[in-house]
């Protein structure tokens, strides 16, 4: 499989660990009905029919069938699309809450199995499989936000989760071993807690 392939199912990794994070913190669970979603993302679009036909890609009677309880079984394609969009903007006052929480005081617990590489063969530093939970410092938790805000690249956010892990877990804050070089590659699962 080639480098770019890899580095984008780690991004999708990494976004979907923080998105699972983030639904952890959820108060409310969203809504679950197509009728019930696109309601709630009507509203989201100041009531506008039209601008959450082309948010979801669909016709906007398709979206009057839905909110009319006309059309209750979407295809899968719509299905995917309302749980997305939905989700993404189902309690923004808590994610807010948690994302300044994490950068300020909390940082992040970043558990994977991966491949760590940070010395050569043979020794116990050789690059192998590893199974590894760590706290990561708020400001990194900053910078892997930050980064997914602005739409990092597929390298950009593997970069600041990698620079995360290889400081607390490996250089453990700058200690001895301050200028080692961390290879993070082929994530097997990745999860983020706030």
């Amino acid at each position: 499989m080639d480098d770019d392939k890899k580095a984008a199912r780690t991004r999708a990794k990494i976004l979907d660990g923080l998105a699972r994070a983030e639904r952890a913190l959820f108060t409310r669970p969203a809504p679950k009905s197509a009728r019930a979603q696109m309601k709630f993302l009507r509203t989201r679009e100041k009531g506008s029919t039209k601008s959450l036909a082309e948010r979801l890609g669909v016709s906007r009677k398709t979206v009057q069938r839905y909110l009319s309880g006309a059309s209750t079984k979407p295809n899968k394609r719509l299905q995917a699309a309302l749980a997305q969009e939905t989700e993404s903007e189902w309690q923004p006052q808590v994610r807010a809450q948690a994302r300044q929480r994490a950068a300020s005081s909390g940082g992040l617990v970043i558990s994977c199995r991966a491949y760590f590489g940070l010395g050569p063969e043979g020794t116990s530093d050789a690059g192998r499989v590893r199974d590894i939970t760590v706290a990561v410092s708020p400001s990194h938790a900053a910078a892997i936000m930050a980064a997914r805000e602005e739409g990092a690249t597929e390298s950009d956010l593997h970069d600041a989760v990698a620079e995360a892990i290889a400081d607390a877990y490996f250089r453990q804050g700058g200690g001895g071993r301050a200028g080692l070089e961390v290879k993070f590659a082929d994530v097997e699962w990745l999860n983020i807690a706030f």
